[in-house]
């Protein structure tokens, strides 16, 4: 009867009645390690990824004509009638 009790203990003990140091390490780098990656991976989901993009918002209308005068879409005189026109609605 002893013997089934001792051959009971040390298969529920798994490892003779526990991991050691060693193991006790192993699983506290497996952990660290994985909470590390759990926050890693939903820092880089949710960034913001407009973050490196420089526009505003909502673009000044100037600006944008500035943009389009300077590209050649439009002419001298059209870009001077049209920022006039913005200059008085703005200010």
């Amino acid at each position: 009867m002893k013997h089934s009790q001792k051959e009971l203990r040390t298969m529920m003990g798994w490892y003779n009645d526990g991991m050691g140091w060693g193991g006790w390490l192993v699983m506290l780098l497996g952990m660290v390690a994985f909470w590390g990656l759990v926050i890693w991976a939903v820092v880089v989901l949710f960034r913001d990824s407009r973050a490196d993009d420089s526009r505003p918002a909502h673009p000044d209308p100037l600006n944008t004509l500035d943009e389009r005068f300077a590209r050649g879409e439009i002419d001298e005189t059209e870009y001077r009638d049209r920022a006039d026109v913005l200059r008085a609605v703005h200010h």
